[in-house]
């Protein structure tokens, strides 16, 4: 984090203006900036503020360029009697994003370097720490930049207030830019951690208003505006790699400029998990067939012991391969991607190493993940390591260990040799072919194991912790069996499975991760961490289920606008949280409030992958009726 805000105020007709609002400790809130703001809105993504002051009338933008560290504020008046003076005071820090920054930072103003726009205009900043290393550097195209040391003390943060987090940051404010503005004449502030020329406010926006285009041209015909702002919000989440990083990972393996995914805002990297099941509805129903091979490719460069990485480094730590589903769900936006794209130079190049990965897991891999030989199924897991996405860890406890054959993991193991045996067929690799349909015919006629006869369901683990109990907690897991492409469950089985996930754990924003009549119900994601992570799979719904639900509902019961009801309530949810995406979670009890990562890749994607895969399916329908 490097520049918290932009405080904005304005003289007009001889009254001050302020157009910022700060709330600090103890409560007190000053500026009151909000009492002149006459509307907000989303327009293709760019939030979008007027304030009203007098007869006058001025607009801010707050937006960011693609692939480049700069971000841009544009103020404009709309209408006014008279010229407006305009004043923007950064309020700065340099701090880690999982951080409060609290007394003064080694901060300080440096003359502009030398490789930048000399032509440009206006003010100019450029802040350096104590050692003179260059930042980031600040400037408006018009008007001039008056120098200053001011520290503001105490802001508070609410959000990390409710979430027993530090709450309290000091900011720096190196000083003020300050510009004369008429109707029509529009003023950009950039700050830009990029050496160099960078492009003009003007120039971003109109390429981010090309690419909203891009995007929208992708969805089918008369998608309603909720499925525009999925649609817009998806781009938000694919990145590229910057070179610290990238040399930091697996001593340069992945290259700089590695297209990745970033999981979550604003405290998540990319994850391998995540990333896979986001893939196919940020890229491939969206037709952005490049940019989901070089995500792919990506992975594969980190490929090790046939297993994805967990998790990225934030900065240089070693790479995490505690995952037992990353690779699995690998096989299946390959799978997307292939179906979508015919791609032979992608399925050559990848293929080896999915064959890699089940060899690998047949024969044994990192944290006990294996093939039993009696049932062909795949067991997992090692006491004090949590490999499946009910994740939550308490120091050395783990919240749901899962440890033995989940029954996610499994579906997605049947799918995966799916995946392999076609591919396999497809290249003529005759004897992997065979090899792998014995292993899918083996772990499909033995995946009945599952098969919860008391509760109509399927069990969550079997042969739990090595032994040969199961864990009959009702859980969304099962859902899997039935969402994914290869279902080997009877359609009567299939239906006993929706119907009790719709019954025990659907909720209007997603299903709940346990059963509110289980003993272990937490019902809100409320409190310090160790509370929440006590919650966070214990009864907190995610939101990303709402898509394996809807398809697996249309598998089911054939009626794909119905299935589509199912994901309409993010319409009223976009306009609630973070506005125009999606929250990782919310409460398992109503009225469901949105905790979590503000806009997670997997919620956004998940649910419009579905709804765009459904929608196909009832104009199908239309066409033939």
């Amino acid at each position: 984090m490097l520049v918290s805000k932009i405080d904005v105020s304005i003289d007009y007709l001889g009254t001050c203006h302020h157009l910022a609002a700060n709330e600090y400790d103890g409560g007190t809130v000053d500026p009151r900036g909000f009492e002149r703001l006459e509307s907000f809105e989303i327009e293709a993504g760019i939030p979008t503020w007027r304030y009203a002051c007098a007869d006058a009338l001025l607009e801010q933008r707050i937006f960011m360029a693609p692939g480049a560290n700069t971000s841009y504020l544009r103020l404009e008046v709309l209408r006014a009697t008279a010229p407006i003076t305009v004043r923007l005071k950064p309020l700065v820090t340099y701090r880690d994003y999982h951080s409060q920054a609290r007394g003064r930072q080694p901060l300080r103003t440096a003359p502009p370097p030398t490789d930048g726009d000399p032509g440009a205009g206006g003010g100019i900043c450029s802040v350096v720490d104590t050692l003179g290393t260059p930042l980031y550097v600040m400037q408006t195209n018009i008007g001039t930049f008056t120098g200053a040391d001011l520290w503001y003390w105490n802001f508070l943060h609410r959000e990390e207030r409710e979430r027993g987090l530090d709450f309290l940051e000091d900011l720096w404010g190196p000083g003020t830019f300050t510009a004369t503005l008429n109707a029509g004449q529009p003023l950009f502030l950039s700050a830009s951690a990029e050496r160099g020329l960078h492009r003009t406010g003007a120039e971003v926006l109109q390429q981010l208003e090309h690419r909203s285009r891009q995007l929208l041209a992708a969805l089918p015909p008369a998608s309603p505006a909720w499925v525009q702002s999925l649609a817009i919000a998806s781009d938000q989440f694919i990145v590229r790699r910057g070179a610290a990083n990238a040399a930091a990972l697996n001593a340069g393996s992945v290259n700089a400029g590695s297209s990745t995914v970033i999981a979550g805002y604003p405290w998540f990297v990319d994850w391998g998990r995540d990333t896979m099941i986001a893939l196919p509805g940020l890229t491939t129903v969206l037709g952005r067939h490049d940019i989901a091979a070089s995500i792919l490719r990506t992975f594969a460069k980190v490929m090790s012991g046939g297993m994805l990485p967990n998790r990225f480094a934030d900065a240089g730590e070693a790479l995490e391969y505690n995952t037992a589903d990353a690779t699995l769900w690998y096989f299946q936006a390959i799978n997307d991607h292939l179906e979508a794209d015919h791609d032979p130079a992608l399925t050559a190049e990848l293929y080896p190493l999915l064959a890699e990965c089940v060899r690998y897991h047949e024969a044994g891999t990192r944290f006990g993940i294996h093939v039993d030989p009696v049932d062909g199924l795949l067991k997992a897991g090692e006491p004090g390591i949590q490999l499946t996405w009910m994740d939550a860890k308490q120091g050395d406890h783990v919240v749901t260990p899962r440890i033995g054959k989940p029954v996610e993991i499994n579906a997605l193991w049947i799918n995966a040799l799916a995946v392999a045996t076609r591919l396999s067929g497809t290249l003529g690799k005759t004897a992997d072919e065979r090899h792998f349909e014995e292993l899918l015919e083996r772990a499909s006629r033995h995946f009945d194991r599952f098969w919860n006869e008391e509760a109509g369901c399927l069990y969550d683990v079997i042969d739990v912790g090595g032994g040969t109990t199961v864990d009959a907690s009702i859980r969304p897991n099962q859902l899997f069996a039935v969402s994914l492409p290869l279902c080997v469950l009877s359609p009567e089985r299939q239906r006993a499975v929706v119907d009790l996930c719709a019954r025990e754990l659907l909720t209007s924003y997603g299903l709940r991760s346990l059963s509110p009549r289980a003993a272990a119900y937490v019902g809100q994601y409320v409190g310090d961490p160790g509370q929440r992570d006590a919650a966070y799979h214990q009864g907190t719904v995610w939101s990303w289920l709402l898509g394996p639900f809807a398809r697996a509902h249309y598998r089911v019961y054939g009626d794909a606008a119905r299935a589509q009801d199912f994901l309409i309530p993010i319409a009223q949810h976009l306009d609630a949280a973070c506005l125009g995406s999606v929250s990782e979670i919310f409460d398992g009890d109503a009225p469901h409030s949105a905790r979590g990562c503000f806009a997670q890749a997997w919620s956004v994607a998940e649910i419009l992958r579905s709804w765009i895969y459904l929608q196909r399916h009832v104009v199908a329908r239309q066409d033939t009726s």
